[in-house]
């Protein structure tokens, strides 16, 4: 049986008690967040940019007596009608939009502040372990992003520009309110570039689509391919499953890691083939939080999100996962998408134009 969700309440009420541990460990000080990523998990998942490219618009810190939102004064009232719980609009300073919110926290605090840098790892910690509410907004989003793959792939053809292939998909991803962080596309002339900025190209015999895709704070990474199959999208598989088999909770992220960076060996392909592009890692409120490397330290949790990326030359995989102690579940998963089954999942394969 799912675990009972928490209400907004409760949920804040616990993430209060892990920056409270995180505190303590540096000392007790009030604690400055000021990153995307930390501001909104902490804030019920509220939207912090005004530009994707930009610093968030506020910063909170917190301390044994609450938590004080700093606030650009241009945002204040859209963030408080818009995506702040109406406790938070009570703890809120308005600051001249021509003052850094991070910069006005700590002009205001009467002692040294602990900046997010110096907890970085011990934040990571704190977000790691999902809430059963962030699981099931989880869960939706995760449908939602897999769905519009599937929707957007049923139009396209070999004539398809990447550029159009990449508009329909960010016109997908915002009509449910998903922002679409990252949308690459790559035409078969482009499949050797990992990180394919769309271009006006053809999508051609073979097209691989990505998107990261946020809503509520929490990101959603998918890889899919269209057209014909390529000649390694299934070894492919197999290094996941080596990933996979790995992340379990209480293992340690590096572990994790240096198994699925040997799966590549395993499926033979060249032992060093993860040295050529990032293998992913944890997720959640960031894209990779972190990116895997192989000296993280990090340890994997319960309801942990994973979105590993094992990759080679024209192949890739990528899906964003839940890690329990029952087992991987995948979260970006639509039963309209051919699939193949490695390890007792459903992974998917190549889908033909047309279907």
């Amino acid at each position: 049986m799912p675990p009972l969700e928490l209400s907004r309440r409760q949920e804040r009420r616990v993430k209060q008690d892990r920056l409270a541990a995180v505190r303590t460990g540096a000392g007790g000080a009030p604690l400055l967040l000021t990153s995307h990523e930390a501001i909104s998990w902490y804030l019920d998942g509220i939207r912090t940019h005004v530009s994707l490219a930009g610093p968030a618009v506020l910063a909170v810190r917190v301390d044994d007596d609450g938590d004080a939102l700093f606030v650009a004064a241009n945002e204040a009232d859209r963030l408080i009608a818009e995506e702040l719980e109406p406790g938070d609009a009570q703890r809120l300073v308005r600051v001249p939009w021509q003052v850094s919110p991070a910069a006005a926290a700590a002009d205001a605090s009467r002692v040294a502040l602990i900046a997010e840098a110096d907890v970085a790892a011990q934040l990571r910690a704190a977000r790691a372990a999902l809430l059963s509410g962030e699981v099931q907004r989880y869960r939706d989003l995760g449908t939602d992003v897999a769905e519009v793959l599937t929707d957007v792939a049923a139009t396209l053809a070999p004539s398809t520009s990447e550029r159009d292939a990449s508009a329909a998909l960010a016109a997908g991803l915002s009509a449910r309110r998903i922002d679409p962080l990252v949308v690459l596309v790559a035409g078969a002339s482009r499949v050797l570039f990992r990180h394919p900025l769309p271009t006006d190209a053809a999508l051609g015999g073979r097209a691989m689509l990505v998107v990261c895709g946020r809503r509520h704070g929490l990101i959603a990474n998918a890889t899919r391919w269209v057209g014909h199959p390529g000649v390694d999208d299934e070894r492919i598989l197999d290094v996941e499953a080596a990933f996979f088999a790995a992340t379990r909770p209480g293992g340690l992220l590096d572990e994790a890691f240096a198994a699925g960076c040997a799966g590549y060996l395993a499926a033979c392909f060249a032992a060093d083939e993860w040295r050529n592009h990032h293998q992913g890692g944890p997720t959640g409120y960031a894209g990779r939080d972190p990116r895997a490397t192989g000296d993280n330290g990090d340890v994997i949790r319960e309801n942990h999100a994973f979105a590993w990326n094992p990759s080679a030359p024209g192949a890739k995989v990528e899906d964003t996962v839940l890690v329990t102690s029952r087992g991987i579940d995948v979260l970006t998963a639509d039963p309209r998408w051919p699939a193949v089954i490695r390890g007792g999942l459903a992974r998917p394969l190549a889908r033909p134009y047309g279907r």
